[in-house]
């Protein structure tokens, strides 16, 4: 079987052992490549005899079209009992991808409970959005908005068009602010306003006002921190969706001056019955342009080496970069 693996720092095809053992069978159709991958590539935490992929979707043996939810729980602390599974212990140390084989393989084995059934409309072959789509549904359910909220993304990357695609799904009037123009005109296609400026130009006066109810952090810079506490209104929601690889530099003053609410986000978990997987299926179902104008890249298995060099190359138009076994 054909799968990839990190091999002195690159990711690159190997010939593997086909899966075996207890778990569902999943051929995988889609695996996308998350900003996260090439961090964690960066920094040698994939061993090579682990397969690389935490956001990919598939086939199950009789046909039924999947995404997959990689989280691996223990399923009994007080965090896992409660719906914040994402906070279990096992979680952040054995996610499928990280600490497990992953979905950049043509097959993989996964737990029943990881299982996430498509609705008809969702081609498998866009269904690794599910995973990232979760990731913002989690992170703006926690901040507790609604279809009235203004809302603010800094950040025009695959996370950021999904807080989008989130906030538009339930009629929220949203703005984005990105820094490359393939970034600005995928937040078009998806209903944003969509200011002149990028986020490289973060003191400009043709930014919105310090109106939005919402602010969704996207880039995990200090400068997008910055801005996105200027675009706050007072007593606004601040989410704090990105991965903050070199630490945290958070505009105290303003934060504190205008009582802005801080909800750190990580992954996905249940709620009242509810599971953000779920609804991220459901907002991928609803709107066909999701995945147009997210994914700007498919190449096959064998050309992951390309495939991962046009990902880290966001000046070339690449959003989401998805890898077709």
């Amino acid at each position: 079987m054909k799968s990839v693996r990190n091999i002195d720092g690159v990711a690159q095809l190997v010939d593997v052992p086909t899966p075996t053992g207890d778990g569902v069978r999943v051929k995988v159709k889609s695996s996308g490549i998350c900003g996260s991958d090439l961090h964690m590539l960066d920094l040698g935490m994939f061993g090579p005899d682990m397969t690389i992929g935490h956001e990919f979707a598939g086939l199950l043996d009789d046909g039924t079209a999947v995404a997959v939810e990689p989280v691996v729980t223990c399923g009994t602390c007080s965090q896992c009992v409660r719906g914040d599974y994402n906070l279990c212990g096992q979680a952040t140390t054995d996610v499928l991808g990280f600490g497990q084989d992953g979905g950049m393989a043509e097959e993989a084995l996964v737990g029943p409970e990881q299982i996430v059934r498509l609705p008809a409309s969702v081609d498998v072959a866009n269904a690794c959005l599910v995973e990232p789509l979760a990731v913002c549904a989690r992170a703006l359910r926690l901040t507790g908005f609604k279809a009235d909220h203004k809302v603010a993304i800094v950040g025009g990357g695959n996370i950021g068009q999904c807080a989008l695609a989130v906030a538009r799904h339930v009629g929220a009037p949203t703005t984005l602010i990105a820094r490359h123009d393939a970034q600005r005109e995928a937040a078009l296609r998806l209903g944003a306003e969509v200011p002149d400026s990028s986020l490289s130009d973060s003191s400009s006066d043709n930014l919105p006002d310090s109106s939005f109810d919402i602010v969704v952090d996207a880039a995990g810079t200090p400068d997008a921190l910055q801005l996105c506490a200027r675009l706050a209104a007072p007593g606004a929601a601040m989410s704090l969706v990105s991965t903050y690889w070199s630490g945290l530099e958070l505009p105290g003053v303003e934060i504190c001056m205008k009582e802005i609410r801080l909800y750190p986000s990580i992954m996905y978990g249940r709620y009242n019955g509810g599971r953000d997987v779920e609804d991220a299926a459901e907002v991928l179902a609803s709107n066909p342009e999701i995945p147009r104008a997210i994914i700007t890249h498919r190449y096959p298995l064998d050309a992951a080496q390309e495939a991962f060099a046009t990902a880290r190359d966001r000046a070339s138009g690449a959003i989401k970069v998805v890898l077709t076994p």
